[in-house]
């Protein structure tokens, strides 16, 4: 049968005029949001009129939009000359969106569908909504593929490879064990992992890998650290919070590794370079260092194409 793939994201705005579309319909998902419609409704309309002059001006210091876009498209056609079938973005609050791929897919005649998670751990408020978007998309056009969903990678040999691959070029030839290294994830409310979500025990999997392949290379860090980011309102998150511990030191050489991420975006350049690089130099850290994602790099596309063979058929 003839393959599409899709690579699923949150996305990020495009321009500064898609900050609003980016955070209503955001805030507008069940899955962020888990309480009945109006309420959500309510309550996303107000998050959205504290948050976005704020987010606004964050991507106007960014170059007036998320790189988030782009480099999945560079991605994409790295991944398409390896796997010999149509590979598109997918977004899942701003363009592009799964409509347009879905209807190309469908003009082609692909009948079996892959949708590749650029999320590394499973989360209802990631993969599944994701997921369920394009599903319910397809359905509304009555395109009927097969459709397949690549599992969490976090665990996966050759990714934890790719992951290290980062830590070592942020390096730039420093000692490691001169540095902590800090492990940054997403965060995510306490009340959706009560719910059953899975994405903590996978995160700390994911550290668990991490440190057995660093150790069994060499690569030893003076401490290695968990700590969650992007925490919003006032409930209970996951914890440790990253800004917490950057104001509680043991050690003032910290190298930051986007955990949760394979693109970066304005979590990883605004948030953990800026944002957290402030606090460091206000606190006096003697060095501040972010790793970058995996992105559109040969390695990770070649994983991309690798996972993809194996899936279906």
């Amino acid at each position: 049968m003839k393959r599409g793939v899709l690579l699923l994201n949150m996305g990020g705005p495009n321009n500064l005029s898609e900050v609003e579309l980016f955070l209503r319909n955001m805030f507008a998902d069940p899955h962020i949001l888990p309480m009945p419609a109006p309420l959500r409704t309510f309550v996303g309309n107000r998050i959205v009129a504290s948050r976005l002059e704020e987010a606004e001006e964050n991507y106007r210091r960014l170059g007036g939009r998320s790189p988030l876009s782009e480099t999945t498209w560079s991605l994409a056609a790295r991944v398409e000359e390896r796997c010999g079938c149509l590979v598109r973005p997918a977004m899942r609050y701003v363009p592009p969106f799964a409509d347009a791929a879905l209807r190309e897919f469908a003009e082609e005649g692909v009948e079996e569908l892959i949708l590749f998670p650029m999320y590394p751990h499973y989360s209802t408020t990631t993969t599944l909504s994701s997921v369920e978007d394009v599903r319910e998309r397809s359905e509304r056009m009555g395109y009927r593929p097969a459709i397949h969903t690549v599992e969490p990678y976090y665990d996966d040999y050759d990714y934890v490879a790719i992951q290290t691959a980062r830590i070592v070029e942020a390096l730039d030839g420093e000692d490691p064990a001169s540095y902590t290294l800090l492990l940054s994830a997403h965060g995510l409310p306490r009340s959706i992992v009560r719910a059953g979500d899975p994405y903590e025990k996978q995160v700390e999997a994911n550290v668990s890998a991490l440190r057995i392949y660093l150790r069994e290379r060499g690569i030893i860090f003076k401490n290695i650290k968990l700590a969650y980011q992007s925490r919003v309102g006032k409930g209970a998150w996951l914890e440790p919070n990253l800004a917490d511990v950057l104001r509680r030191p043991d050690h003032l050489r910290l190298l930051v590794f986007p955990l949760s991420f394979t693109v970066d975006n304005s979590e990883t350049l605004f948030e953990l370079d800026r944002e957290h690089r402030a606090i460091a130099e206000k606190i006096g850290y003697e060095a501040y260092r972010v790793a970058r994602c995996p992105n559109d790099r040969d390695d990770f596309a070649r994983f991309v194409a690798k996972t993809i063979a194996r899936v279906g058929g």
